[in-house]
């Protein structure tokens, strides 16, 4: 196993099993970069520990189910089920913030990290289904009959 595999379990273990935004924040570099599909372009290590924060205080008892996992060079790429019931408020983009659902999820995604020479995450790119997400949790509108 390499670092950048070694990293990813790290991050992996800190946002789900034991949610430590603290550790979160010191696997990134300072100035790494995030792309997510609902936040977009993530800059800097604090704004994207704030990012998973707020996943960690929606969905507390999350958990990851590997599906794939790889290791190319400086790079850990895993695949799997993201779950866990929202407990707790959901930040929107806008600032505002939803009520927990009560809702189970269960979403399919990708994430991507690039370690630098230091050991922390310089460049990371997470893929899930958004509306799929939104849908579990109740927050899509009732299609038209």
């Amino acid at each position: 196993m390499g670092q950048a595999r070694e990293v990813m379990d790290r991050l992996t273990e800190a946002v789900t099993t034991h949610a430590d935004p603290k550790t979160i924040g010191e696997l990134y570099a300072p100035d790494a970069v995030a792309f997510t599909p609902d936040e977009g372009e993530i800059r800097g290590r604090d704004n994207i520990a704030e990012y998973w924060r707020q996943m960690t205080d929606a969905i507390p008892d999350g958990s990851f189910e590997m599906v794939h996992s790889y290791e190319i060079g400086n790079t850990a790429i895993d695949e799997g089920f993201f779950s866990g019931r929202n407990t707790g408020p959901i930040q929107l983009p806008s600032g505002d913030t939803l009520p927990a659902t009560q809702k189970e999820v269960r979403i399919r995604g990708v994430d991507l990290a690039t370690v630098g020479e230091d050991g922390r995450i310089i460049d990371y790119r997470l893929y899930f289904d958004e509306m799929e997400f939104l849908g579990q949790l109740g927050l899509l509108p009732d299609e038209p009959s």
